[in-house]
């Protein structure tokens, strides 16, 4: 029987501006991040990691994030806008995850920290040694993580059960 794999890219948005008097779900990107969103959807499409569906908080920064990770891939991917994404516990993203059907194996999911690094080291339980301890260490801002699952049906990923093909965070 042949194996069946499913890809998770967990992108952290880009690092936000904190302008005065906006709403933290309003918050735009700075300066930076628009450079570190860029440069982490040219990494994407240099490395061939293109997902097949997006999974994209509704805040305005993982929305331009999204924006500007697309622009730099050589397709058009479709993206679905969740707002249970914003700011999620791991479950929920989880949840989220397990409500997508088999047909996309590679997705993925823009959205924030803390819920994004935790749901990362929960999934994960094999991986690259120099990868797994710079991720257990923070999931900066354009951070990137790569899991493999072997499983037919994204309602399968569990706990663990995820090799952790790299880590990637932008030079900006």
């Amino acid at each position: 029987m042949t194996a069946v794999f499913r890809r998770l890219l967990l992108l952290r948005h880009a690092q936000a501006d904190r302008p005065p008097h906006t709403r933290d779900y309003d918050r735009p990107l700075s300066p930076v991040g628009e450079q570190e969103a860029d440069e982490i959807g040219g990494y994407l499409a240099q490395e061939n990691l293109l997902p097949e569906l997006a999974l994209v908080s509704g805040s305005l920064r993982t929305r331009t994030t999204w924006s500007l990770v697309q622009k730099r891939l050589p397709s058009l991917v479709p993206a679905i806008f969740e707002d249970r994404i914003y700011e999620a516990h791991p479950s929920v993203l989880l949840e989220t995850l397990h409500g997508v059907s088999s047909e996309p194996s590679t997705i993925l999911l823009v959205g924030h920290n803390p819920g994004l690094h935790l749901l990362a080291l929960q999934l994960v339980g094999r991986g690259g040694r120099t990868a797994y301890s710079r991720l257990r260490q923070e999931f900066p801002p354009a951070g990137l993580a790569v899991i493999d699952f072997e499983v037919a049906q994204w309602s399968r990923v569990s706990g663990q059960s995820g090799a952790l093909e790299r880590f990637a965070v932008t030079k900006s």
